[in-house]
């Protein structure tokens, strides 16, 4: 459905989706403890996103195969891949993080969060890809879009939107 003139691709929940499509933006909700990562290529204007939530497949190996977007260390590296073979070119992402908080977890015991974020930092570190912007941890749940014609990413939490830089 058309918002605004654009039109809205949703991430769901262990979902990833790309788009070179001027007139759409891609949205996830209820960042909670998961991971909401977004890429995006300003010369090539492709976007992409992921939301997963767990960092390590190796819980679930059997999991991992069928549903890998739900793992950051099988899910991330797909989504960058893809995003290579749309033509992005790796010198050029711009990498934006958010989520990762520690809603359900008042005493500290699974911090799903902190390593979603733990090993998202590695994985793209590894590669040599920087992160440009991150807006994670807290006790806040957080919707993430991003517009595929600017690479724009808002952040919207407790009602309040905000442009993430």
């Amino acid at each position: 459905m058309p918002i605004n003139g654009c039109n809205r691709v949703v991430v769901g929940i262990s979902d990833m989706k790309i788009s070179s499509n001027p007139n759409d933006y891609i949205v996830t909700y209820s960042l909670g403890s998961c991971l909401g990562v977004t890429v995006y290529d300003p010369v090539i204007k492709v976007a992409g996103m992921i939301h997963c939530m767990l960092p390590i497949s190796s819980i679930d190996t059997e999991k991992a195969k069928k549903e890998p977007y739900m793992f950051v260390d099988t899910g991330l590296p797909i989504l960058l891949n893809k995003m290579f073979d749309y033509g992005a070119d790796k010198k050029r992402l711009i990498i934006k993080i958010a989520g990762c908080a520690s809603i359900l977890d008042d005493k500290g015991l699974f911090k799903i969060g902190e390593r979603n974020l733990t090993v998202a930092r590695k994985l793209l570190w590894k590669n040599s890809i920087l992160i440009k912007a991150v807006d994670a941890g807290g006790a806040v749940s957080r919707t993430l879009s991003i517009d595929v014609s600017t690479g724009t990413v808002v952040i919207k939490s407790k009602g309040v939107e905000r442009e993430l830089v």
